[in-house]
């Protein structure tokens, strides 16, 4: 059995997005929801990618499906806190990205969860992957493709 993953710090991260909690976000144990931790992730990607001017959700050509997700939690976070995503690039196919992000608390150096998305991309109307990521994507992919651990 591998040993416990280790909680990345900010340095290992290109690129910051702030995201707000909610109040419904939190559990009866009085932090976020596991389940919440997932769509931080979402948000933080789509947001960084509409940001950047590669995704347009309602009509761009080209979109994002979740293939693979993963997560693993080092502390708490909880409404009311704001939290920042860091996100990196860690690797990247003809169609396809894995994007990693930390979950870090207002001040904190290490991040609270770390966890990773695959994205493969995919023409809007046939759901089919496309032959190239489109130039913008890759614009903006090139700037989460810094620091790694």
């Amino acid at each position: 059995m591998s040993a416990r993953p280790a909680p990345d710090t900010r340095a290992d991260y290109a690129r910051f997005v702030p995201l707000g909690t909610r109040w419904m976000d939190n559990d009866i144990y009085g932090h976020l929801n596991n389940v919440v931790y997932y769509s931080l992730f979402d948000t933080a990607v789509n947001q960084y990618l509409i940001a950047a001017g590669a995704l347009d959700i309602h009509g761009g050509a080209v979109i994002g499906l979740v293939v693979e997700t993963h997560c693993n939690y080092f502390e708490s976070l909880a409404f009311p806190q704001t939290i920042e995503a860091g996100l990196r690039v860690s690797q990247r196919g003809r169609s396809s990205v894995r994007y990693e992000i930390g979950l870090f608390a207002p001040g904190q150096d290490r991040c609270a969860a770390r966890g990773h998305f695959v994205h493969v991309y995919v023409e809007r109307d046939s759901r089919r992957p496309v032959a190239a990521l489109p130039d913008a994507y890759l614009s903006a992919l090139q700037a989460l493709e810094g620091p790694q651990p």
